[in-house]
């Protein structure tokens, strides 16, 4: 049995890079749906990292970004967390609601809104492509949003799952969207015991 993430082999590693994979290849087909634009999906890269290593990485605690929080149920217990960078709520807005000059900090409830809507159909598309693959029934809440500063953002998985120790899955991840950059990063957060039952799932166990 797992007992934390630092127990992952290469190979259970590779599989998660290969199931972050298909579900941001689903999450970016479910946006190009969406938006009628085209959507190209950047090679995920996935680690296993300490919150401040994640912090760190994403360029400080007093950054501000939009978090998009989901927790599941089911077969996988656990939470999945979309960080999205400015960039993102600016092609989405711009093409939904021809909103320019979009920053995070000051987005009203329609905006607010939609990229909600956005982050829901992503989280959806994901699961679901996870599920296939596994065969696993995950379950999902309704995602809460948030727009913070990183370190505070954090805090939630941070407080949530601090028995599962200090480290998360992180899917370092993004989409070119009709060619801007979108900037993402996927937090995805298994108990422990789902996350043997993925291994095992994916006959790595």
């Amino acid at each position: 049995m797992l007992k934390n993430y630092d127990e992952l082999s290469p190979i259970a590693i590779d599989c998660l890079r290969e199931i972050g994979n298909i579900g941001s290849g689903s999450a970016a087909n479910a946006l190009s749906s969406m938006l009628g634009k085209n959507v190209v999906m950047r090679v995920p890269d996935v680690s296993v990292m300490d919150y401040q290593e994640v912090i760190d990485r994403m360029g400080g605690p007093e950054k501000v970004i939009t978090g998009i929080l989901v927790n599941l149920d089911g077969d996988v217990n656990g939470m999945i967390m979309f960080l999205l960078e400015d960039s993102f709520a600016k092609v989405v807005l711009s093409t939904f609601l021809q909103s320019e000059n979009v920053s995070v900090m000051t987005l009203d409830e329609t905006q607010l809104s939609v990229i909600r809507e956005m982050g829901n159909i992503m989280a959806g598309s994901y699961l679901s492509a996870l599920s296939q693959l596994t065969g696993l029934t995950i379950d999902m809440s309704v995602p809460s949003m948030t727009v913070d500063m990183l370190g505070a953002i954090m805090s939630v998985p941070i407080i949530e799952f601090a028995e599962v120790g200090d480290k998360v899955l992180f899917i370092d991840d993004g989409f070119v969207i009709d060619g801007v950059d979108i900037k993402s990063n996927i937090i995805l957060i298994p108990e422990m015991a789902s996350l043997a039952t993925l291994m095992t799932k994916l006959g790595v166990m």
